[in-house]
């Protein structure tokens, strides 16, 4: 982390610098909830909305793009977000004779850190698909009560009798997750969308287990795979997906998926109307 720019006096490259990118292996972070490599109990991508990219095409006039990335969750690393805007910055003097090659050179930078094949998609900004609201069940006006704001799996924990309901199939989602960057402690916001079949998850434990992370710091992947692994725990649902839409900082929002569920087109994933 010595060379993570976060947190740090920045200066904005003048020209094309891939080797600004800093990479975050996902080991480390992975083994504090004893996961490796070879036995992630999910699939997945971190799905990156980046809204402040910019080149000059081959006549030197000024092209705004948004974008779209998507990371493999089994990638070796994650790719620090401000060494990315610095990154996607040093573009913006590059001369580029086509979007399709601006495309192929992001992929190929940011593959080469992360470890694994990055796919990146770039459109106009009048192209770009609405925000939408999530599907599902929104759980923020049940009444809780709480105290916990230190991540608790044990806030999951339910009734013996819980284990004999039949098997459900839904969505539930809320807006009141929080978190903190391990990095500067600025606050982390996101929409939380649990997606999931089997027996029932008591909508009251999840709220208040996604409540305890008020005060946790951690980067958003890590928040997911915690969230995914104590409900699996838990609840040993059939089929189960986890997915958490941050808000835009710095012109970037990262929306972390794991899931069981194969064949998921990350690229085509919806953006919600707090982003």
């Amino acid at each position: 982390m010595a060379d993570n720019p976060l947190g740090k006096p920045t200066v904005y490259p003048a020209t094309y610098a891939p080797e600004l990118l800093v990479p975050i292996p996902r080991a480390d972070n992975r083994a504090a909830l004893g996961l490796s490599a070879d036995t992630l109990p999910f699939q997945g991508a971190d799905i990156w909305n980046a809204y402040e990219i910019s080149c000059l095409d081959s006549g030197g006039k000024p092209v705004s793009l948004c974008g779209r990335v998507v990371f493999p969750a089994d990638s070796e690393c994650l790719v620090e977000s401000k060494s990315l805007k610095l990154y996607l910055n040093s573009l913006n003097q590059e001369r580029v004779e086509t979007i399709g090659q601006l495309v192929k050179t992001i992929s190929k930078d940011l593959s080469g850190v992360a470890g694994a094949q990055v796919d990146v998609s770039l459109l106009m900004p009048n192209d770009m698909p609405m925000p939408e609201m999530p599907s599902g069940q929104c759980i923020d006006q049940l009444d809780i009560e709480t105290d916990c704001y230190e991540v608790e799996p044990a806030l999951l924990a339910v009734n013996s009798d819980v284990l004999f309901e039949e098997i459900t199939e839904e969505v539930l989602y809320t807006h009141l997750f929080r978190s903190n960057c391990p990095i500067t402690n600025q606050p982390d916001w996101a929409t939380l969308t649990v997606c999931y079949r089997g027996r029932r998850i008591p909508a009251e434990n999840l709220l208040k287990y996604v409540v305890s992370y008020r005060q946790h710091n951690d980067y958003h992947e890590n928040c997911v795979e915690r969230i995914f692994c104590d409900l699996k725990a838990a609840f040993k649902p059939q089929a189960l997906t986890v997915e958490a839409n941050f808000l835009r900082r710095g012109g970037l929002d990262i929306n972390p998926v794991r899931t069981t569920e194969s064949g998921l087109d990350y690229l085509a994933f919806p953006r919600y109307v707090r982003q």
